[in-house]
């Protein structure tokens, strides 16, 4: 089946370049503006799968809604990147596909909106919607060490939250497993399954990379330094329970340990 890959950023370019890799022929690439009333610039067949890891630009999800409408004919499958943020602040509680949603930041809202969107959209269309709720993506280049050599803060240890995250090459085989018609349709979360804090993978990363060990503040000092966005980040805590990634869609993750994911970034 062809896969239309919506947006080849740092996770979408990395599944395409795994498909080439793993013998798909006949790729081909367009750019076009979606929000721009503009039809796309492809022509798609019949039985084919879309994965699409644009980001929303506000809770009316226009972009989408554009896409949506320009899908002749409707895709078998269609897979979304959403965000385990659209649990919201769970206090540290585990959370599983099944736990309501309830989005609290401006960052979490729009995917949740996108969510139901979708949901409506496939039921109507008779398409197959693969949602994965993805956490904290690292990887090359996206280890935060810009934050380390600047000497950015970080919370202590004692008033850190436990983390969520997933390397990207075990996302991307999340993308490829979801766009597999042979994968049940559905929610899942994905992660590597470990959740230690940011403030400790931000010290295994000072500690691989040979960089300062990181600036640690309390959280009071936290509400004077960080940016809103970053305060309203740290101040939201969840364990995100992924054994459906697991037992369903059939991943396992290679980088369970993030130490190991951080070698390999680096």
């Amino acid at each position: 089946m062809l896969a239309f890959i919506a947006g080849t950023g740092y996770t979408g370019g990395r599944v395409l370049e795994q498909l080439s890799a793993d013998g798909s022929v006949g790729i081909d690439s367009a750019a076009m503006d979606l929000d721009a009333p503009a039809p796309l610039p492809v022509n798609l067949p019949t039985d084919y799968a879309v994965l699409y890891t644009i980001p929303p630009e506000g809770e009316d999800n226009t972009r989408l809604r554009h896409f949506l409408s320009e899908l002749q004919p409707t895709p078998a499958r269609f897979v979304y990147i959403s965000t385990s943020g659209v649990y919201g602040d769970c206090q540290g509680a585990v959370v599983t596909e099944d736990s309501p949603v309830s989005p609290d930041s401006r960052m979490s809202r729009p995917r949740a909106a996108a969510e139901t969107l979708l949901q409506k959209w496939a039921d109507r269309k008779g398409c197959d919607l693969v949602i994965l709720r993805v956490p904290g993506i690292y990887g090359p280049g996206r280890l935060g060490t810009e934050r380390l050599k600047d000497g950015g803060a970080f919370l202590s240890e004692a008033d850190a939250n436990p983390g969520n995250r997933i390397h990207v090459d075990d996302l991307v085989r999340c993308c490829i497993a979801a766009l597999d018609q042979g994968s049940p349709a559905g929610v899942y979360n994905v992660g590597d399954g470990d959740h230690r804090s940011a403030t400790s993978f931000a010290q295994e990363v000072a500690r691989q990379a040979g960089l300062p060990e990181p600036r640690l503040i309390s959280r009071a000092q936290a509400e004077k330094e960080f940016s809103p966005v970053r305060l309203a980040f740290m101040s939201s805590s969840r364990i995100v329970d992924t054994s459906r990634m697991r037992e369903v869609l059939g991943v396992t993750p290679r980088y369970a340990n993030p130490v190991d994911g951080i070698v390999a970034s680096l």
